[in-house]
């Protein structure tokens, strides 16, 4: 874990980098891909190694965590079929990035990131396009 100051135009910025970002994000889908199928299932995500965030999935009830399934699950799995797929995936995080830029906006925040986080990533690409 590190530390990290974070603004809202530094996660805009590594969406808007279609290249880097869905790099990224196609490694956090190979991630949580426990089956290797292609597809993400609620099985997938339910396991331990495939939770979207394990420390705030502690914090939570059972009846939470299914809600929030339900939720992303009708929200982004565009076929319907059960699954969310490499493209829903990406779609599913870019929103969730840019919610999270707009939420911080322009005012830089001192945030806790694990290393492998897509936020990470973000304060990361930042930095190597300033150098």
């Amino acid at each position: 874990m590190s530390v990290a100051c974070l603004e809202g135009p530094t996660l805009t910025e590594f969406v808007e980098d279609v290249e880097a970002f869905d790099k990224c994000v196609d490694e956090q889908f190979n991630t949580l891909d426990t089956d290797d199928d292609g597809e993400l299932s609620r099985s997938d995500l339910e396991t331990r190694q495939g939770r979207f965030s394990s420390m705030e999935f502690e914090l939570q009830s059972k009846e939470e965590i299914t809600s929030m399934y339900d939720t992303l699950f009708e929200a982004f799995d565009a076929d319907g079929n059960g699954m969310i797929d490499r493209e829903e995936f990406r779609s599913l995080m870019r929103e969730i990035v840019l919610a999270k830029a707009r939420g911080i906006g322009l005012s830089p925040v001192l945030i806790i990131l694990q290393g492998d986080s897509l936020l990470m990533r973000a304060v990361e690409h930042g930095l190597a396009k300033s150098n």
